[in-house]
């Protein structure tokens, strides 16, 4: 049983406030509508702090009810025994700062498409899924989309308001899914999609990681026995009368990182404006169209990212044009389903060209980053049986994909490790070099004047 604290106004104009147990939220709203008391505001206990700068889409706050209200408020007494408050609160903290993560969604969206493939409509699904949701923030925001669906809103319209928990992508799944009738295929594909984005950048995480600390590793011993154990070695053939001398690199690096700590001020601004001048630019509309031009053709991952967001693409056409849309209908309610500019600008000349009697693949077909095997489909397909032809298009698409994932994750290590074995190297001759030399003790040989 879950513990809620409500307030509500009895036929009297009293203001009512208990802690009481009940089932789900729903439940205790239908109790307190037959025991004559209007709900004002009900809040699981550990839920009510969550997010507080930022003030929920279609649950009302108690305040703004109340603030007009003059009448005298009192607390009924609780008949069971008062909790530990240090107790409560720290789960109270707990619960209230809990993060909705991935996994979070893909369970819920799991139990979406399995209740929606059993037939059940949008509202009973959502009531079914907040009851069995242990995350409480994330059951507060299905509670606040199942309150815009009881008053006649999408789910999408809703998600758009939390757009830092759902993925920008998956809410245009689901916005797809349900312009277009289809939204328990818009789901599996959302499934697919979260899936497939958590296990890649799993990949990539195990891959990078380790290396990555290796590398910050070997520059910080390479930098700090630059510092600290260089000048030893040079003092210790001083004291000895050596005329022995430390390896050219090692007092190269040792000028380089002399004159960097000196005059660190002028590069670190001169990459500080660098920087600057990159992300102003980023943030223009011709900037930020060339950026997201130069990420559709930049090596290694340029044509990866554009097929991931092609296939997106002629997904959503296909839900869609299943669905009874016409292609210039299909396209609208399909060209937000990515944020980069020059996938939208496609788009929107292909539904320009239609408008004006041209073909809508042409614009995909003059980019030059579609391959001729998938423009020749499309045309194809617009020739015999277009959702034939798009089903088949990203069957072969998500074949194509995953075989450049799995070139990626192959290539990936050999290039971090030779970044890694250069950074090695280098700090074997700059630092294990004089150290073996003193190690060897050829230096008193010359302190001797042998």
């Amino acid at each position: 049983m879950a513990v809620f604290i409500y307030k509500g106004m009895t036929d009297k104009g009293l203001i009512v406030k208990n802690k009481v147990e009940e089932e789900n939220k729903q439940k205790l709203m239908e109790k307190l509508k037959q025991n004559n008391i209007t709900p004002i505001d009900i809040v699981r206990v550990g839920f009510a702090s969550t997010n507080k700068s930022k003030k929920r889409k279609n649950i009302s706050n108690a305040k703004d009810i109340l603030k007009d209200i003059n009448t005298a408020q009192f607390t009924t007494t609780q008949t069971t025994k008062a909790p530990n408050r240090t107790v409560e609160r720290i789960a109270m903290y707990i619960d209230a700062t809990k993060k909705v993560t991935v996994r979070d969604i893909i369970i819920f969206t799991q139990d979406l498409y399995l209740l929606k493939k059993s037939n059940f409509n949008n509202i009973h699904a959502l009531t079914t899924i907040i009851q069995s949701t242990e995350n409480m923030s994330l059951r507060g925001i299905l509670e606040d989309i199942l309150a815009g669906l009881e008053a006649g809103q999408y789910m999408y319209s809703t998600m758009e308001y939390y757009s830092d928990v759902f993925p920008f992508i998956y809410i245009n799944m689901v916005k797809v899914g349900e312009l277009s009738g289809s939204l328990t295929a818009s789901l599996e594909q959302a499934v697919k999609y979260l899936e497939e984005s958590t296990e890649l950048t799993k990949k990539v995480k195990k891959i990078l990681i380790p290396n990555i600390a290796q590398f910050i590793g070997i520059i910080v011993l390479l930098v700090a026995g630059t510092l600290v154990a260089i000048p030893q070695i040079e003092n210790l053939f001083d004291e000895l009368g050596s005329d022995a001398k430390l390896p050219a690199i090692t007092m190269w690096f040792k000028d380089f990182l002399a004159k960097v700590m000196e005059y660190w001020p002028i590069p670190t601004a001169i990459v500080a404006v660098i920087v600057g001048i990159i992300v102003f630019y980023i943030n223009t509309p011709r900037g930020k169209y060339n950026f997201h031009y130069f990420k559709y053709k930049m090596p290694i991952f340029g044509g990866l990212i554009f097929s991931l967001d092609f296939s997106r693409f002629i997904q959503a056409i296909e839900l869609n044009v299943t669905n009874g849309m016409r292609i210039q209908e299909a396209l609208e309610v399909s060209k937000n389903i990515t944020k980069n500019q020059v996938m939208l600008a496609l788009i929107e000349t292909s539904i320009n060209n239609i408008l004006t009697g041209y073909s809508w693949i042409k614009p995909f077909e003059d980019s030059g980053l579609c391959s001729m095997m998938q423009t020749e489909m499309l045309k194809i397909g617009m020739q015999t049986d277009l959702t034939e032809m798009l089903g088949k298009l990203r069957e072969y698409m998500n074949i194509d994909i995953k075989n450049t994932m799995e070139k990626i994750t192959a290539v990936m290590p050999q290039v971090v490790y030779s970044v890694v074995g250069v950074v090695l190297i280098f700090f074997v001759c700059v630092i294990l070099v004089p150290i073996i030399q003193v190690y060897m003790g050829n230096f008193l040989f010359s302190a001797a004047g042998v």
